[in-house]
């Protein structure tokens, strides 16, 4: 076991994300996720109106 002490100010594994930014975090996961989703759908759209046309 260490006796390495962490300052209190510094980054690590100790010191956790404030709740605002695990929200913003997640924010942001959904809506890329949302976009991926939406952009795959309109892409195999487009491919599937166009086998059907040839």
């Amino acid at each position: 076991m260490s006796t390495t002490r962490v300052a209190p100010g510094a980054p690590g594994p100790a010191r956790s994300k404030r709740v605002r930014h695990q929200a913003r975090d997640a924010v942001v996961l959904m809506a890329f996720s949302a976009g991926a989703s939406v952009g795959l759908a309109g892409l195999l759209f487009i491919l599937a109106a166009l086998a059907q046309r040839g």
